[in-house]
């Protein structure tokens, strides 16, 4: 099914594998064998990235992009901070969609407050805005922004138009406020993996189905982590627009950087459907183009394909599941131990029903599952059944009203709603659990992005659990068809006819505000109770006193344990009342750690006594100017770190790094970092991102690290720093490694924070 090389390869003219080590192979093919540098420029990514650099120089790439994009729990917070940095008119067309707090049903008028933020916003310095229930973020990117060959940066982590022929990339907020403010994306050029797609997809077969299958083959293994993956060979051709647009938006949950697809007359035709052919570009590697690993992905051979909880990366067929049912329920069991730290019971082998998986929920939903094409080949497969009237529950939400438009004009809709399903408007609540939370104990399946725990909307620390397989639209409706009992889309017979997709854009004409790029500075942003500034930044200082107040020893930590999703997204426009849900369902402990150790930095702040403020510091003081006497009240920073083995993975919210920050964090401590965007994160908000060596940790929760001269070491632009675990007795040297920053990241931390760096 999936084959991942071990080493680089050459393609050749677009349809030819040579692995690196083949060269007589390719100069029998060519008559040459070029220079590898050579035929890495010969990746589709390297012109895009090479036509969007302004640093000339491409290996340290300084990236400028042509359009923006955020949604609702992301926008505020960015121009907020572009606000307080000066900024006057949005330099590139900034569009903010409102489509996670669409509901405006808890907290008042707290979203619906956001969401005015936005129209006066976009009015005020010359932007768009989508409002509630038209289109989820990326679906109106896809519609109305892409274009071949140009480059998107959005906040939110599955900004991801690669099969259209735009290189996106999801980051957190701050990367965005640079670019209001003409800055740059700043980062070493990136290697480029080619995703070779061969054969064609049986019938039954989805776009989540193949997404699966890859992030299965390679996510554990890191093998395109932080790379571009680049889709080409002869199975493209195989595949509709719709089918690459799927497989490409779950490319975030390999944890790459960015996708980009060759593209030919099919997605030409995609940009003519939506009134917008100018944009469409033909984008083709060169004819000997170089590859730093290749995914090789034989279509033919794809299954219908299961993420068990609690990540997308724990697959399986669906095949594998019915046969190994047993098995398979205790391992998933046996892990979710590990992810939800024993706090509750979990169980999944009660869902077996006389031998057969029994699931209480199916949704298909957002910029993954709300596609025409899914929707179409889902209410085949039910039309004419019923859902039942039991448990089981299905829900669909287009991902845009003009799908919903077309979708009610061929009959889909009717057919259905006929069975017992819910259509319901343009919506990414039931991806991170604002929306269609499942029972306790529940289990639904969903074609959206992730399954992590939690994400669906229960609470851990109220005793809740509900589990969330991912699968594809097909297997969904063949499920729900099989009214609840887990089904593969292969093993039912349904008409595939997928009637031809007419855009009709009259509803964006009608309801969404378009600027034209037009600011109107007579125009006074609207604000609500709940809408924040942030709060005053401190200083770095010289020498940094850190109390570890959280210790987490999950193999991976998502931006979702970080800072839940679900509820607190209400509360994304008030940094301090965010602030308080931080790590809540991960370590209830943490908030109250960390605000016990902030006391002592606001004392040092206001030229009081650290040790008045909290007590315990007064021995951990004495400890450190003992043996570093040139410590002082004036040069020191008293705040707190976390550790994990690798944290970041998933979203790109900005306030797993916030919320640490306005806590009084300065330092993160892990073995790695997931992802690059959750390590931007960090710096943009004035925290160290430390990297430790595997093994032994040299400190535990609730212990002091002591780290000397930390401006100097910024400053003197080292890697690794000498530290100290403080004893009352003693200090315990130990390494912190700082990896490799940037100029401008180091003058970042240095300032305390983007703010601060902006604000001179």
């Amino acid at each position: 099914m999936i084959n991942l090389f071990s080493e680089g390869a050459y393609l050749v003219n677009g349809t030819t594998l040579v692995k690196e080590s083949e060269k007589e192979k390719l100069n029998q093919m060519t008559g040459s064998v070029p220079a590898k540098e050579d035929a890495s420029k010969q990746t589709i990514a390297y012109g895009i990235l090479k036509d969007h650099n302004t640093s000339g120089n491409m290996e340290k790439l300084q990236i400028k992009f042509d359009k923006l994009t955020s949604h609702d729990i992301t926008f505020v917070g960015i121009i907020q901070t572009a606000r307080a940095s000066g900024i006057e008119k949005f330099p590139v067309p900034y569009v903010l969609t409102n489509c996670h707090n669409s509901l405006c049903a808890v907290g008042g008028t707290i979203n619906e407050d956001d969401h005015m933020f936005g129209l006066t916003a976009a009015k005020k310095y010359g932007g768009m805005y989508v409002p509630p229930h038209q289109a989820v973020i990326h679906q109106f990117a896809r519609e109305m922004l892409a274009g071949g060959g140009k480059m998107i940066l959005g906040s939110d982590s599955h900004t991801r138009y690669g099969a259209l022929g735009t290189m996106a990339m999801g980051e957190g907020g701050p990367e965005l406020v640079k670019q209001l403010l003409n800055r740059t994306y700043d980062i070493n050029m990136p290697e480029v993996i080619g995703i070779y797609l061969k054969g064609k997809p049986v019938k039954g077969v989805g776009p989540q189905d193949v997404a699966l299958a890859i992030i299965g083959a390679v996510f554990d293994k890191g093998y395109v982590n932080n790379k571009v993956m680049e889709f080409v060979g002869p199975g493209i051709a195989n595949l509709s627009a719709d089918f690459r647009i799927g497989i490409d938006v779950m490319t975030t949950e390999t944890t790459c950087l960015s996708s980009i697809w060759k593209t030919d007359d099919t997605i030409k035709e995609f940009y003519e459907i939506h009134g917008r052919k100018e944009e469409y570009k033909e984008l083709n590697p060169g004819a000997v183009a170089y590859y730093d690993g290749i995914v090789e992905v034989d279509l033919d051979q794809i299954q219908p394909m299961i993420a068990m909880p609690f990540h997308p990366s724990n697959t399986y067929t669906i095949q594998e599941v019915n046969e190994n049912l047993e098995d398979i329920l205790a391992d998933v069991e046996k892990r979710a131990q590990v992810s939800l730290d024993g706090a509750v019971d979990y169980s999944l082998r009660d869902k077996i029903r006389n031998g057969r998986l029994y699931v209480d929920q199916g949704i298909i939903a957002g910029c993954a599952g709300g596609g025409y094409e899914n929707i179409c080949a889902a209410a085949n497969i039910l039309k004419g059944t019923s859902i039942g009237s039991d448990e089981f529950t299905l829900s669909v939400y287009p991902a845009s009203t003009p799908i919903y438009m077309e979708l009610v004009k061929n009959g889909a809709v009717a057919s259905l709603m006929e069975t017992g399903a819910i259509v319901k408007t343009a919506f990414c609540g039931p991806c991170f659990g604002a929306g269609d939370t499942p029972a306790n104990n529940a289990f639904s399946i969903r074609h959206s992005t992730r399954n992590f725990p939690n994400r669906e909307g229960s609470k851990l620390q109220s005793g809740q659990i509900a589990s969330v397989a991912l699968m594809d639209a097909r297997s969904i409706a063949a499920t729900a068809a099989n009214k609840g009992y887990l089904t593969a889309a292969t093993d039912v017979d349904a008409d595939d006819f997928i009637p031809k997709y007419h855009f009709d854009r009259t509803i964006y004409e009608n309801r969404v505000f378009d600027s034209k790029g037009v600011a109107d500075p007579s125009v006074e942003i609207q604000f609500g109770p709940n809408i924040k500034d942030w709060p005053e930044m401190p200083a770095f200082p010289e020498h940094m006193l850190l109390k570890v107040v959280s210790e987490i020893h999950d193999p991976v930590t998502t931006t979702d344990e970080l800072i839940p999703s679900g509820e607190t997204s209400s509360y994304r426009s008030n940094p301090l009342g965010l602030a308080e849900f931080a790590l809540s369902r991960k370590d209830p402990a943490y908030v109250g750690l960390a605000k016990d150790i902030q006391k002592a930095e606001k004392a040092l702040e206001e030229g009081k006594d650290p040790a008045e403020a909290c007590p315990e510091v007064k021995d951990i003081l004495e400890a450190v100017t003992a043996a570093y006497p040139q410590v002082n009240n004036s040069n020191l920073g008293i705040g707190s770190t976390i550790f994990a083995v690798k944290p970041g993975d998933g979203s790109a919210r900005e306030q797993a790094a916030s919320c640490q920050k306005v806590l009084g964090g300065w330092a993160n401590i892990a073995n790695e970092y997931a992802t690059k965007r959750y390590r931007s994160n960090l710096i943009n908000w004035g925290m160290v991102p430390f990297i430790i060596d595997e093994g032994e940790l040299p400190f535990k929760n609730h212990d002091y690290i002591f780290v000397p001269d930390i401006k100097k070491a910024i400053v003197d632009k080292l890697t690794e720093i000498p530290a100290y675990v403080v004893y009352e007795d003693g200090l315990k040297e130990i390494q912190l490694k700082l990896g490799e920053l940037t100029d401008d990241e180091r003058e970042i931390i240095l300032k305390g924070c983007l703010i601060n760096y902006y604000r001179g």
